[in-house]
């Protein structure tokens, strides 16, 4: 799942001319479901929306308060347009999103879960599939991309392994040579990125 989160001062979502929903000072998430999303990435994308801190504090500090935090509200948006690839021509391509059945049961699920979490009076919602007018006054500007896969990824490497045997007929031991999955040395953490 990805989302933007953009902090605003004010935001509203209209369709045909009517207004849906509407929020003061807050923020706006865009939010799109991957097609790859299960359940698990949903819900853990709307504990970070509300735990991701993006206000200052009352001294000053930059980064010291969620929308929890500052008591503020909450519009989500649906937008499958976030997994848009750009790698070939210049026509964007969808497929990375999921289907719409699975998008809309996903995206519910989001907003739910987002709702739960914190007070669902403070939490809005645009009209899923709807041709919307989206209305912002970004504060800042202050917009955070956030992808659920940018979860830091550690793995453990052997950095002390056995040597292997030159002995004819002796087989190697498979447990010492390359297997990521376990280490008997020190572990060494890798960032996402390069094991991508």
């Amino acid at each position: 799942m990805k989302a933007i989160l953009q902090r605003v001062t004010s935001a509203s979502v209209t369709v045909d001319s009517n207004l849906v929903s509407s929020i003061g000072k807050g923020i706006l998430v865009f939010a799109a479901v991957d097609r790859d999303d299960t359940p698990k990435e949903v819900e853990s994308m709307a504990a970070k929306v509300l735990k991701m801190k993006m206000w200052p504090d009352d001294g000053g500090g930059a980064w010291r308060h969620s929308v929890q935090d500052i008591k503020g509200e909450v519009l989500c948006v649906s937008q499958f347009t976030l997994l848009a690839s750009t790698k070939k021509g210049n026509k964007p391509d969808f497929h990375g999103a999921a289907g719409s059945d699975k998008a809309k049961e996903l995206y519910d699920r989001f907003f739910a879960k987002v709702q739960e979490l914190y007070d669902s009076g403070r939490v809005k919602n645009g009209v899923f599939q709807a041709m919307m007018q989206v209305g912002l006054v970004n504060d800042g500007p202050v917009s955070v991309d956030y992808h659920s896969n940018d979860a830091e990824v550690t793995l453990e490497i052997q950095t002390n392994p056995q040597k292997p045997s030159n002995t004819p007929g002796v087989a190697l031991d498979q447990s010492s040579h390359g297997n990521l999955g376990e280490s008997r040395g020190s572990g060494l953490p890798l960032s996402a990125s390069l094991v991508e």
